[in-house]
């Protein structure tokens, strides 16, 4: 059977939307870490793609600490794509925290502050403890109700069984209450922690199957436990330093995850928490996960920012930075000095560097394919072909645009699918880049505050004011 793990509380439905890179699933690598051309949502860098898998294997191996690694790249050219695939590549054990350059000066509490947060969000504590754990298959519920209101006034008796013994337990209302929540029903195996009376369903007994005519796809049948009723079991929760920070500094304890307001925290709560989980290391109860840190457009920190990752990157319990941007040579935000990338030398030394490359036009094919796929859009060969040769004269992201808002108007004309009409009407109504800068240039006189309107007309208006 399945080693019960009382800490998952993961059964929520997660909603994705649609969003710019919800296609990717992983960094598509086969087992010897070679990139495949087309999988997990990803296209092309093979290069890239195939370094990122090898600084990932380092960190599921634990080998790596406190090292920072910069992808470097022209703008659509797959860096967040690429730092998606490592988040979801690493599985939900390891932390992955993302945050943009910008949104640091935004906050209400300081630059360092925000930026300590986000290395915390970014290392996970695995902890371990021991457990007392009654485990069976539910032979039958007596709940009596008496005609007197009031749950107190509940009482019921619950037979579990093992392959082994029977045992009847007494049911008080906090359990009756539970049972009920759980919708517990004899047939199914269940789990009850002794310690906190938490109820976990671990699915119907083999012996029950032929119970149901029709059955959903959730029903999951196991065997019935062997042994004895009471087990003593493993349970291991994951959190991360920044949740056992915030649950110290704040006097309403864990509910001030969910009030948002986070605020800033003390250097000492900090400390006594990084003394009670070295602590907790060396007994062997508690284990440390460094996980990612990614900051995307990194050239928007300031100097302040650079100095404290700096000595935040040489800290023990450190987690690996992945910083993108995609500046050339360019200012170092509070300096006048030019540094490649807006990045201090100092640090761009500490950095493994990766750089994504243009998309040819075939892999401009394959990632619209992708895309239309998952925005469930129907499109014609030569509209395909017409859009992928937008993507490659003006850019990917331009071309990405284009499908829901053609397959928008490929709806209004009652078409089923998105032909080539709908692609040229759309690329008539939406300017890219190019085209916008053309027609500013040829009518720049018209808009306000412009400095070429300035220079031509600026005499006359002198002229015009003296008379």
């Amino acid at each position: 059977m399945a080693e019960l793990k009382l800490s998952e509380s993961r059964d929520l439905t997660r909603i994705e939307r649609i969003g710019a890179h919800s296609h990717i699933r992983g960094l598509g690598l086969d087992s010897s870490l070679e990139p495949r051309e087309v999988s997990e949502g990803m296209v092309g860098q093979t290069q890239a793609r195939k370094a990122a898998g090898v600084i990932l294997q380092m960190i599921k191996d634990g080998k790596i600490a406190g090292r920072a690694i910069l992808l470097a790249g022209q703008p659509g050219t797959g860096k967040t794509a690429i730092a998606m695939g490592m988040a979801k590549s690493l599985g939900l054990e390891t932390p992955f925290a993302m945050l943009s350059g910008s949104e640091i000066f935004s906050l209400e509490m300081s630059k360092t502050e925000a930026l300590m947060q986000a290395f915390r969000k970014s290392i996970g504590v695995r902890i371990k403890e021991e457990t007392e754990v009654i485990e069976g298959e539910v032979v039958e519920i007596q709940i009596d109700r008496p005609a007197v209101s009031g749950a107190a006034s509940k009482t019921g008796k619950l037979t579990l069984k093992t392959t082994d013994m029977e045992t009847v337990y007494d049911l008080g209302a906090k359990m009756i209450e539970a049972l009920g929540k759980e919708k517990v029903q004899s047939g199914d195996v269940i789990a009850i922690d002794k310690a906190s009376g938490k109820i976990t369903k671990l699915g119907r007994s083999f012996s029950r199957s032929r119970d149901y005519d029709a059955m959903g796809p959730q029903t999951k049948f196991v065997q019935c436990p062997d042994g004895e009723l009471q087990k003593r079991k493993e349970v291991v929760h994951c959190v991360t330093l920044h949740e056992i920070d915030v649950i110290n500094s704040r006097t309403q304890g864990f509910l001030a995850l969910f009030t948002g307001d986070t605020g800033e925290i003390r250097a000492e709560v900090r400390e006594q928490i990084d003394t009670k989980v070295a602590e907790w290391r060396e007994e062997g109860k508690a284990e440390i996960v460094p996980g990612v840190l990614f900051i995307d457009e990194v050239h928007m920190l300031d100097i302040e920012c650079f100095s404290f990752l700096n000595r935040a990157l040489e800290n023990e319990m450190a987690p690996i930075l992945v910083v993108a941007t995609n500046r050339g040579i360019t200012t170092i935000r509070g300096t006048n000095y030019k540094s490649p990338h807006g990045i201090p030398i100092d640090l761009l030394d500490r950095l493994l560097i990766i750089t994504t490359q243009p998309y040819s036009a075939d892999e401009i094919r394959k990632i619209l394919d992708i895309r239309c796929q998952e925005e469930d859009v129907e499109m014609s060969e030569d509209a395909k072909q017409l859009l992928t040769k937008i993507g490659h004269e003006t850019s990917l992201r331009y071309a990405i645009h284009l499908i829901t808002a053609s397959a928008l108007n490929c709806q209004k004309r009652k078409g089923k699918v998105v032909e080539v009409q709908d692609i040229t009407r759309v690329y008539s109504l939406f300017l890219d880049v190019r085209r916008s800068t053309q027609y500013l240039m040829e009518y720049q006189k018209e808009y306000m505050f412009n400095e070429a309107a300035m220079d031509d007309g600026g005499e006359d208006d002198a002229a015009a004011m003296h008379d």
